[in-house]
């Protein structure tokens, strides 16, 4: 206990270095795009320049509004000097940092017998492994365990759910006063749901279900009653925070609940897994996931606390009820399953006692081969996440350079335009519009639609064929590698009216 300090330290210092591999490999493979140039995967960095710009606040969001991911980059925009793909690495760095951090909450305090330090970073290299099995570019697909390194894909709601379990684990093992931690729960419940009602499905319903059965032993009631309370209570805060972004939310999610549809939904996901296994990486994933999932069974039925209890089943009561969710409810997308291979590694921190078959001489002697295997592998990372924060291209320069050049307006469609437009020195020079050159109002400023006619379009291989009457209109077309610009120039197209 006296260098207990030192030892939480040391901890995350560790958690960095497999949060620097971890980005390093996955930013070295074809799933870079989905952290650097994916559509989706910009909507914070679109959102955090328009805000610092004075480019406006009327943003038209999804279900999601990004609260908390939004307010990190644009700290790290502000502090440091780096350009846009830089800090997509940073914050990736930074979310696995997070979710250490979280795990170390649930791992519990520091007593004799215990390592919660070591087994949370036994938690977070499990994650490791199963984030660098993932190497592909697809954004639906059953590799969503690397999703955590985007800035949109949910990252701060998963940190916040394993926080929760962290926190309602210190209120379980603590003896005296809880008011406090009751307290947290609520707000991190509250803060969460106002950003992503998604908060409800994989936290307040599944701890809820736990929480309910753990009351019905006498002796437990009131404890679990109370954080059944608080994190319901802070959910339906968050749900009525909600309201006045009413103008901003253009889906509320009830669209997305289709429960006849169940069984096509039910054959999507099994179709990506059965993709996920048929690769050999695949099968290293999902052998790390189905072993914790074991362990957290085992645990459950071992669990000698009820806080070891607690988290044990959430390791594996998450995962099911949320795959029964997703599919009951009709839905297709993977990301909704992330718990599947997140709950799962609290099975390693739900009993996080020290390996005392190992002599201290032994203990040392690894962690210290531990420490250097960690610090080479950093090391050895930093040049592949430098590389691919700068790594070149013309295709997109081509294009920002013809725009930036052009004092034009145009368009282009959803998975086309937003990259460039990302980059432009002024992003309302692209409107964002669907394959018949109406407004598409999602994940964009809505000020973009003042603009009310275009004199070019930008295209590439997501684009879908337009539905346009151009008539004996003069195209030239520039080529630009990937993209292709069709320049209208003098003539210009009027936009249809704008719609989500």
């Amino acid at each position: 206990m006296r260098h207990g300090w030192l030892r939480e330290l040391l901890g995350w210092l560790g958690a960095a270095a497999i949060a620097v591999i971890v980005t390093g490999q996955v930013a070295s493979t074809d799933r870079v795009d989905l952290l650097l140039r994916d559509g989706d995967s910009l909507v914070v960095p679109m959102f955090v320049r328009s805000i610092l710009e004075g480019q406006g606040w009327d943003w038209a969001m999804s279900t999601v509004l990004f609260l908390p991911e939004s307010a990190m980059f644009a700290l790290l925009r502000l502090a440091l000097p780096l350009g846009i793909d830089a800090l997509l690495l940073v914050n990736a760095i930074i979310n696995v940092i997070a979710l250490y951090g979280a795990v170390r909450l649930v791992a519990g305090r520091r007593a004799p017998g215990r390592a919660p330090v070591t087994w949370s970073l036994a938690a977070i290299a499990a994650f490791g492994v199963i984030a660098v099995s993932e190497t592909g570019a697809a954004r639906e697909s059953a590799e969503i365990a690397s999703l955590l390194l985007t800035t949109t894909y949910y990252s701060a709601t998963v940190i916040a759910v394993i926080a929760s379990i962290g926190i309602a684990r210190r209120v379980c093992d603590r003896s005296g006063p809880r008011r406090g931690m009751l307290v947290a729960l609520g707000i991190v419940a509250a803060v969460t749901t106002l950003s992503n009602p998604l908060y409800l499905v994989w936290a307040t319903v599944p701890l809820g279900a736990i929480l309910g059965f753990a009351a019905l032993r006498a002796n437990d009631r009131a404890r679990m009653l109370a954080l059944l309370w608080w994190i319901a209570g802070g959910t339906a805060v968050g749900l009525l925070g909600r309201i006045p972004f009413t103008a901003w939310i253009e889906n509320s999610g009830l669209g997305y609940a289709k429960p006849q549809l169940w069984p096509e939904s039910a054959a999507y996901y099994g179709e990506l897994v059965f993709d996920r296994l048929s690769t050999p990486l695949g099968w290293v994933g999902a052998v790390v996931v189905t072993g914790l999932v074991v362990l957290a069974v085992h645990r459950t039925v071992r669990a000698s606390t009820r806080g070891e209890r607690l988290v044990a089943a959430s390791a594996w009561v998450l995962p099911l009820l949320v795959v029964i969710g997703a599919i009951a409810l009709g839905t297709n997308a993977a990301r909704y399953l992330e718990p599947v291979v997140f709950a799962p590694l609290l099975a390693l921190v739900a009993d996080p006692k020290s390996l005392s078959r190992l002599s201290p001489a032994v203990a040392r002697a690894t962690a210290a081969i531990v420490a250097v295997l960690l610090l080479v592998g950093a090391g050895l990372s930093v040049p592949r996440v430098v590389s691919a924060a700068t790594a070149p291209d013309a295709d997109l320069a081509c294009v920002v350079d013809w725009i930036d050049d052009s004092d034009q307006s145009g368009a282009g469609q959803f998975w086309t335009v937003r990259l460039p437009k990302l980059h432009l020195e002024d992003p309302s020079q692209l409107v964002q519009v669907d394959h018949q050159l109406n407004g598409y109002s999602w994940l964009v400023n809505r000020r973009d639609f003042d603009t009310t006619a275009v004199s070019f379009l930008i295209v590439d291989d997501q684009t879908l064929s337009w539905e346009l009457s151009l008539g004996a209109m003069q195209v030239d077309v520039i080529e630009c590698g990937r993209y292709a610009i069709y320049d209208l120039d003098p003539e210009e197209v009027p936009l249809g009216f704008p719609h989500s």
